[in-house]
Order: structure tokens, then C-alpha cells, then sequence
């Protein structure tokens, strides 16, 4: 038996972590500004993530809801407090697919009705109704194709406008990223959400924001939609908020009521995934990581935008993406093989950044130099 092949992979084996550093099996250090697709969020193998994780493990790593888990308790009160949504209530899964599966699922309960609108570039995951919402139609399947999702275009307030308009007491939800991640890094301006709120409020509808890789603390603020100063109605989560252990979750308005049996998960909330969410919190608050990733992210967006081959600088925090010209499509690759730097990348030329939280300013110099250097040889 062999893997499916379903990803393009590149032939290096990482063996070991620390940090924003990673080795490969000839013991190659590589630094590491992708973070596995923004899933490092306090760093590689941090000490107390660790140690939360083995402790844990020595008492017990799983049973099912079925029990009281006092650990969901602490996650949900330490989110809360982190989050500043004191007032929501938390619903645990293993993934952002599924948090967003389940965020759809509730909003429909909820309403009563079955429309959604999202956005032009959209990625919610792969899971059958989120895949529905995602604007790429080569991972849609027949078996998820639905009329129930509209796709408008992203950041057009007119456009969304004019669809609630038109349909406004059939939509379910609004499903939107504050930052677009597999979509090129597209920042959602404060104008627009605000739109989405008020459209959402005169119709009745719910609105998701979708915070799974532009959440828990990437942009600066604990999610990226706070930067328009408005309140969702459920935020889906996952990618940081364990550090590369699985976990996702969705937070939900207390406008929205539990019913028993109305959402599930076996495997979700288990006692050794709360010890690792409550593990990153616990260093995000402890080493001030949300204000580290503001104050190196701004730096990164400065010396970015200096460089005279790059345009289009652009994104919150430590989620920044940035276009090349076409003559340097092989940066990314050139970043990996030659200088050893793990970057994310969007077609068609754009470059991400998703490192951990706990980027120093020195490793943020220390990749501007080395950009510059594989710039500068494509000039030669």
C-alpha cells in the first residue's frame, strides 16, 4: 500500500523542531515562516505546551462527552477572557472544516433557512457544505455541489447590498474570512464587515466569521474582524489554537440556543486537545504573543514594502502576503531549496506569511536580508 497522492510534496523530511526552527534529516536547519499553513502559533515544541501535553497524558488522554470534562470549562472561561467574548459559548470539534461545517449547520438551525453567501476567493475546507462555500470548483465534488450558496464579490458593499435586497429573508448566514488566506491574503476592509452586520441584523440572518487561519491572535487582535469593530455571531476556529495538536472549535451568541443533540463529536473537547489549546493561551497571554505579532508584523509590512520587486504588501499581523513579478514565480521554491526558509505561497505569485506568533524581530531581519539576497539574483 502506498499514500493517495493528493498533495505536491517537496522532497525534504523534517525530523525535528524548536521554535520558528525546523531540521531535516541531514540535520539541514531550515527557518520556518509558514508554520504548517499557520498552525504554529506559539512555536515548535514549546517547553510548557510540552509539558501540558505529557502531564496530561498521564492521567487521561480520552473519554467521551458523555462525561463532564472540567478541562472544556477551563478552555471555554480562558477563550473567553483572551477573546473578550466573555458572553459566547463554545462548541469543540477536531478541524476548521468541521468548525465551519458545524457553524453553517447551526446558523441554518437557528434561521430556519437553508441560503448562505459567501465570497468571491472563499476558502471554508473540504467537508461537504464548507466545500460548497469555497470558491474553488476543482475540490467540489457533484455529491457537494448545492443552490443554496451564493458567492458575491469580496470587499463589494453594493453587491451585498443588493443580494439581501433580493433574498434577505431566505439567507441563513453570511460566511466570511476578515483575511482571505488560501484566497492570496485579501484583507476584508472595516467598511464591508460592518455592512455585513448591519445587512445580517435587518434580515434576521447569521453572521460567521470565518477565523480559522486569520484568528487567535494572528493579525494583531485576538480575530481579525475585531479590527472593524463589530461582533459576529459565531466564530469557527482551529489551525493556532492547538499548536499543531487537532482541535478546532466554533463560539457561538448567546442569541443562539443549545439544543440537545443538534451538533456532535467523538473525538472533540477531548481531555488531551484542551490541555493543548489551554497550553497555547496560556503562552499567548504569558509572553504577550498578540502584541508580538502586531509589533513584528508592522516591521515585516515596512521592510516589505521597501523592496523594490515586491508590490501589493498586505495583510494584518503576522499573516502577510505579497505578489512577485512573474520573471520571480521560483522565489518561494529559491526561499526553500537555497536559503532554507519555509514560506506559503498563492497563485497566481503572491507569497505568505504564517509564521509563529513568537517571530522575533531578529529572525524578521534575518528573512528580509535573505529576500533581498534571492532577489538580487535574478538580476545578476
Amino acid at each position: 500500500m502506498k499514500t493517495f497522492d493528493v498533495y505536491p510534496i517537496n522532497d525534504i523530511t523534517i525530523t525535528h523542531a524548536k521554535g520558528t526552527r525546523v531540521w531535516d534529516n541531514h540535520n539541514n536547519e531550515y527557518m520556518d515562516l509558514y508554520g504548517g499553513h499557520a498552525v504554529i502559533s506559539i512555536g515548535h515544541t514549546h517547553p510548557h505546551w510540552v509539558k501540558r501535553i505529557e502531564d496530561q497524558l498521564q492521567q487521561i488522554a480520552f473519554y467521551s462527552n458523555s462525561i463532564r470534562i472540567p478541562l472544556q470549562e477551563e478552555l471555554a472561561t480562558k477563550l473567553g477572557v483572551l477573546s473578550g467574548k466573555k458572553d459566547f459559548d463554545l462548541f469543540l470539534c477536531n478541524s476548521g472544516a468541521e468548525a465551519n461545517e458545524n457553524a453553517l449547520k447551526l446558523a441554518s438551525f437557528h434561521t430556519g433557512r437553508k441560503k448562505i453567501v459567501a465570497f468571491r476567493k472563499a476558502f471554508h475546507g473540504r467537508t461537504s457544505l464548507a466545500v460548497a462555500a469555497t470558491d474553488n470548483p476543482t475540490i467540489v465534488a457533484p455529491v457537494n455541489e448545492t443552490a443554496h450558496i451564493s458567492f458575491l464579490p469580496f470587499n463589494n458593499i453594493e453587491a451585498l447590498e443588493a443580494h439581501f435586497n433580493k433574498e434577505g429573508n431566505e439567507i441563513a448566514a453570511v460566511i466570511v474570512e476578515g483575511i482571505q488566506g488560501v484566497g492570496g491574503i485579501n484583507v476584508a476592509s472595516n467598511e464591508f464587515l460592518q455592512s455585513i452586520r448591519k445587512q445580517c441584523d435587518l434580515h434576521g440572518a447569521v453572521y460567521i466569521a470565518d477565523s480559522v487561519q486569520c484568528g487567535y491572535g494572528r493579525s494583531g487582535k485576538f480575530f481579525s474582524h475585531d479590527f472593524a469593530g463589530v461582533d459576529a455571531d459565531i466564530y469557527s476556529m482551529a489551525k493556532g489554537m492547538g499548536n499543531g495538536f487537532p482541535i478546532g472549535g466554533i463560539i457561538i451568541s448567546p442569541k443562539i440556543k443549545a439544543k440537545h443533540f443538534m451538533l456532535g463529536t467523538t473525538f472533540g473537547g477531548n481531555h488531551l486537545a484542551c490541555a493543548a489549546a489551554l497550553a497555547v493561551l496560556e503562552v499567548i497571554e504569558a509572553e504577550s504573543l498578540v502584541q508580538n505579532a502586531e509589533k513584528v508584523g508592522t516591521y515585516l509590512q515596512s521592510a516589505l514594502k521597501a523592496i523594490p520587486e515586491i508590490s501589493g504588501v498586505r495583510g494584518y499581523g503576522l499573516m502577510i502576503g505579497f505578489d512577485v513579478p512573474e520573471s520571480h514565480k521560483n522565489l518561494k521554491k529559491d526561499l526553500l531549496f537555497k536559503y532554507k526558509i519555509f514560506t506559503g505561497e498563492a497563485k497566481p505569485n503572491v507569497i505568505r506569511l504564517l509564521p509563529s506568533l513568537a517571530l522575533t524581530m531578529e529572525d524578521a531581519t534575518a528573512f528580509i536580508d535573505a529576500l533581498k539576497t534571492a532577489i538580487a539574483a535574478y538580476q545578476q
